[in-house]
C-alpha cells in the first residue's frame, strides 16, 4: 500500500469513568476532567462514562469526547454524606464496560466500589486500569466519619488502592500517603491539579467588594460553618467584616439558617449561581482575603485559584488538609488552628495587613504558580495513560 492510500494509524481509545462531570456538578475533580479532556483529545479518542446528568439520549457527543450515561442520575449525597446507594448503583452500572471498546481504562477513585468492578472489567478484557486519586482518607478519618462502620470503609479503600495497574496522584502529599499505604507496590505518577493562569490574568474584578471570600462545596468537611462563626466573632469584637460564600451543596439551607441565627445575614452574601470560571475569578478578585477552613482536602484547587487571583489565604492546620502546603508556599498565606476563634484572629490579622480594594496581581509575589498549568498536568496524565 502506498503512502497516499495508507489508512491513518488508529488513535488509542481511553475510557474515562467518573460519576460526576462538569458543568452539571462543580468541584475540583470535575474541573480537572474538563480541562484534561480538552487537552487529551488530540492524542486519543475519549469516551467518558458517567451518570445521566443531561436530558435526552444516553450518548452525547461533546467537542472533545463522547459522553455515555451508564445509569440514571442518582443523588450523590444523603444529607452531607456520600450516598451508599448511589455508589452501589454506579458500581454495578460499570459492568456495562465489559461490552465497550477501549484500550485503557481510567477512573476517578471516589466513591471506591466502582474501582473493584472496573478491576474485574479490566482483568477480563486484559486492559490496563489507571485510577486518579485525589486524597487518602485512612483508617482514622473513616472511623471519625462512620464510626464502627469506618473499618469496613477503610478496608474497601485499602483494597481499591491495590486494584489499579497505575495510580495518578493529584498532589505530591497524596502520592506519599499512597506509597505508604501500598508499600510502594503500585506505580505512581504525580499530576497536580492546574489552573488557567491566562484566564485569571485577563479577568477583572466583578461584584461588590467584600472582606472575606470562601469557595467550595457546601458540605460538612469544608467547614464553612466555622467561617460563619468566625465572622460572628469578629462582629462581636466590633469588626463588621463582610463575607461572600461561593458554592452549593447539601448544607446550603443549614448555612443560611446558621448565618441568620448568628445575626450576620446582612453581612454574608451567598452565591450558589456561579457557573463560568471567569465569573468565579472576577468574584474572587473583588475580595480582600480568602478563607479555606476545610478539614480534609486532597489538593485544594480553590486555594490555588484564590492565590492566583492575588488573595492572601487563611487555611487550617488540619492534618488531612493538603491545601495547607499550597498556602505555605504563598508569601502572604497563613495557617491557623482548627477553631473559629483561631480563624477569626488570623483573618483579622490578614485584613490589617491587606490594603483596602480589590485583590492585586498574582505575578507580584507568587510566580511559582506557573508550575500548575493544565498543559503540564495533561502531559503527565498522558504519560501514565499512553506509555
Amino acid at each position: 500500500m502506498t503512502a497516499s492510500t495508507a489508512s491513518p494509524e488508529r488513535r488509542p481509545v481511553i475510557a474515562l469513568v467518573t460519576d460526576a462531570i462538569y458543568p452539571y456538578h462543580r468541584g475540583g475533580k470535575e474541573i480537572r476532567y474538563h480541562e484534561l479532556i480538552n487537552r487529551l483529545s488530540s492524542r486519543a479518542e475519549l469516551h467518558v462514562y458517567t451518570m445521566n446528568w443531561w436530558r435526552g439520549e444516553r450518548v452525547r457527543e461533546g467537542e472533545s469526547a463522547t459522553f455515555h450515561a451508564l445509569c440514571r442520575c442518582h443523588p450523590m449525597y444523603v444529607g452531607s454524606r456520600r450516598s451508599i446507594r448511589q455508589a452501589a448503583f454506579f458500581a454495578l452500572a460499570c459492568l456495562r464496560l465489559l461490552a465497550r471498546r477501549f484500550d485503557v481504562l481510567e477512573a476517578d477513585h471516589m466513591p471506591y466500589p466502582q474501582i473493584m468492578v472496573l478491576w474485574l472489567v479490566a482483568t477480563i478484557r486484559r486492559k490496563r486500569l489507571v485510577v486518579t486519586w485525589h486524597e487518602v482518607w485512612g483508617r482514622d478519618y473513616w472511623h471519625q466519619y462512620l464510626g464502627r462502620a469506618g473499618a469496613l470503609a477503610w478496608l474497601l479503600e485499602w483494597l481499591a488502592m491495590r486494584a489499579p495497574d497505575h495510580i495518578i496522584a493529584a498532589s505530591a502529599q497524596t502520592a506519599d500517603r499512597l506509597r505508604s499505604a501500598t508499600r510502594g507496590r503500585t506505580r505512581l505518577t504525580v499530576a497536580p491539579n492546574g489552573i488557567d493562569l491566562d484566564a485569571v490574568a485577563s479577568t477583572p474584578p466583578a461584584g461588590d467588594l467584600v472582606d472575606v471570600v470562601v469557595v467550595g462545596r457546601l458540605i460538612d468537611h469544608k467547614r464553612v460553618g466555622m467561617l460563619l462563626d468566625a465572622v460572628a466573632l469578629m462582629h462581636a469584637a466590633g469588626r463588621h467584616v463582610t463575607c461572600r460564600v461561593i458554592g452549593d451543596g447539601p448544607d446550603r439551607a443549614a448555612l443560611h439558617e446558621r448565618a441568620g441565627r448568628l445575626g450576620i445575614s446582612g453581612a454574608v452574601e451567598f452565591r450558589h449561581d456561579v457557573g463560568e470560571q471567569k465569573e468565579l475569578y472576577g468574584l474572587l478578585k473583588s475580595a480582600r482575603v480568602s478563607a479555606f477552613p476545610s478539614a480534609r482536602e486532597g489538593f485544594g484547587i480553590a486555594v490555588l485559584e484564590a492565590i492566583a487571583c492575588g488573595l492572601p489565604v487563611v487555611t487550617t492546620s488540619a492534618p488531612d488538609n493538603q491545601a495547607r502546603h499550597l498556602v505555605a508556599r504563598s508569601e502572604r498565606g497563613t495557617i491557623c488552628g482548627e477553631s473559629a476563634q483561631a480563624l477569626a484572629d488570623a483573618l483579622a490579622d490578614l485584613l490589617d495587613r491587606t490594603p483596602a480594594g480589590p485583590a492585586g496581581s498574582w505575578l507580584q509575589d507568587d510566580t511559582w504558580l506557573t508550575e500548575f498549568g493544565w498543559d503540564a498536568a495533561a502531559a503527565a496524565v498522558a504519560g501514565a495513560l499512553l506509555p
